[in-house]
């Protein structure tokens, strides 16, 4: 078991969603808290909620010298890190013939690259403890894909690679890593998203962030639960939701035609 009480976790994406019932959750684990988001006033709710003073910074994950600068306060602050948790990111529903490219970097920017920032700026502190775990957040969309997400899925799937050799690299050391693959999280992502089209044609944000909400069924709080009970069993990979997991296994049995039995699936849970 990796024992939480006393250590310094840092999350990024803390103003909202998963993140933010991360922070909660860390702190009723007894950690220090440094947490980041792009949205200041948002990261400041966030921390107005939780039991603990936590050291705050807005941040945009995309800035690679802006996440270093971030990790050197964390230093400055608690003296080190243990916990750190890539989970900012962003959402972009468009078909890969249309996408354009300043919409792809964006996206990729935050998704992919915010996550190779905060490993790289936070990995020498737990090395030189010899002490930490890195958790990225990929999605099942890391796993399975799905016809106008290509840009989403094409971050994921990099984040999952990234990851799972980080994990080797890191293999006989106290630092290790984790991948977690969430379902559908009743967050904003869909509301916050760039969207110009789905699978289905519906070209109306609003409505492809109601059908998401109505289809998401994990509660950001449970994510959180299950993403520190990963952390403490020190698990390797994390899939968040009955969803993550009825998938993963579709994708397992069906490695060609599992898009057909995902279509047959989205038409039955829409009528």
């Amino acid at each position: 078991m990796y024992a939480l009480h006393g250590k310094v976790a840092v999350v990024t994406g803390a103003g909202s969603g998963i993140g933010r019932a991360l922070a909660r959750a860390f702190a009723h684990k007894g950690c220090r808290l440094a947490l980041a988001d792009i949205d200041g006033r948002s990261l400041s709710e966030t921390a107005a909620m939780l039991p603990v003073p936590a050291f705050t910074q807005t941040l945009d994950v995309a800035d690679r010298a802006a996440v270093f600068a971030f990790a050197d306060a964390v230093k400055r602050e608690y003296g080190t890190a243990h916990v750190v948790v890539n989970n900012a990111g962003v959402a972009l529903s468009q078909t890969l013939e249309r996408l354009d490219y300043e919409d792809f970097e964006w996206l990729m920017n935050i998704n992919f690259w915010g996550v190779v920032h905060g490993t790289k700026a936070f990995l020498p502190l737990l090395r030189a403890q010899n002490d930490g775990v890195i958790v990225n957040l990929s999605s099942i969309f890391g796993i399975i894909t799905v016809p106008t997400q290509g840009a989403y899925h094409a971050a994921k799937f990099a984040v999952r690679g990234y990851t799972e050799t980080l994990r080797q690299e890191l293999e006989g050391s106290g630092v290790f890593a984790v991948c977690v693959h969430p379902g559908g999280v009743r967050t904003n992502i869909a509301r916050h998203a760039r969207h110009y089209v789905d699978s289905m044609g519906n070209t109306d944000p609003a409505r492809a962030a109601a059908q998401f909400e109505r289809l998401a069924r994990t509660s950001p709080d449970q994510a959180a639960r299950e993403i520190v009970a990963a952390i403490e069993r020190r698990k390797a990979r994390v899939l968040i939701g009955a969803d993550a997991r009825l998938l993963d296994w579709i994708q397992r049995l069906f490695p060609t035609s599992y898009p057909r039995i995902l279509r047959a699936m989205l038409r039955r849970m829409r009528t």
